[in-house]
């Protein structure tokens, strides 16, 4: 009995999940360099770019057996769903009582926790290519300011160090979907990425 095997391509999504994290950390970082204020308006670009737009990306980076994209995106995602929740609890929106009750330390251990994860694949991002490691750098400098921030340890240099982080961090991602997109539909090195640096790989 002949079998009809059916084979599902399925495009990179790198593109994708990079544009959610250029949208969101140039809206964010806004608010952080007192460009703009508070955080209602950032809250909808957390929740469908910075969260959605990397989950979607997450899930087909698995489907590419790409556990270092999928992870990251999913990683990344999930911060985003997070800091959502976390703003609308902060401004109130599920009752004063756990408005009052929020400890930013707690953030802080998160932001930690999260600046162990981005170290660990930053050395993983040196044989991707490097824009994406220097997106990852940048996301270092940017967990270390945030966690500096939420313990109030060198409060204001460290909000400086985070705000600025995540401006550049919405301009190389810019770059890098650009070259994820425009390189695979040119069919050619439209956008140079840089070769990895082939320290750990052989």
């Amino acid at each position: 009995m002949n079998e009809n095997k059916i084979k599902i391509v399925v495009a990179d999504p790198s593109g994708l999940g990079l544009f959610g994290l250029a949208i969101i950390t140039l809206v964010a970082s806004s608010q952080k360099l007192g460009l703009t204020s508070g955080v209602s308006l950032v809250i909808p670009w957390a929740i469908f770019l910075g969260a959605t737009a990397q989950l979607f990306a997450c899930i087909n980076d698995f489907k590419h057996n790409n556990t270092f994209g999928a992870t990251a995106f999913g990683a990344y995602a999930f911060f985003w769903y997070s800091v959502g929740f976390t703003w609308l609890i902060q401004n109130g929106v599920f009752g004063e009582t756990l408005a009052l009750m929020a400890d930013t330390k707690q953030l802080g251990f998160a932001y930690l926790g999260y600046l162990i994860f981005t170290i660990y694949m930053t050395v993983g991002a040196m044989e991707t290519h490097k824009v994406l490691f220097t997106i990852f750098v940048l996301i270092d400098f940017l967990f270390i300011g945030l966690t500096l921030t939420s313990f109030g340890i060198i409060p204001e240099f460290a909000h400086q160090l985070a705000a600025y982080s995540e401006m550049l961090i919405a301009i190389v991602s810019f770059y890098g979907s650009a070259a994820s997109v425009l390189n695979i539909h040119f069919n050619r090195i439209f956008l140079p990425v840089g070769q990895p640096f082939k320290i750990f790989k052989k």
